[in-house]
């Protein structure tokens, strides 16, 4: 199933010490970068 989100829904991990990736138009992302740039995409996994 694929999970989409905006730059707003990005789900913090572990309160912040676990990391999300996504797919971007600005290619691959952590959570934080993606924040950051203000960019959303699909969700592929977390990391903690």
């Amino acid at each position: 199933c694929r999970v989409y989100v905006n730059s707003s829904e990005i789900p913090r991990v572990l309160g912040g010490l676990g990391i999300a990736i996504l797919t971007t138009s600005s290619g691959l992302l952590t959570d934080r970068e993606a924040r950051k740039r203000n960019v959303g995409g699909e969700l592929l996994c977390y990391v903690w």
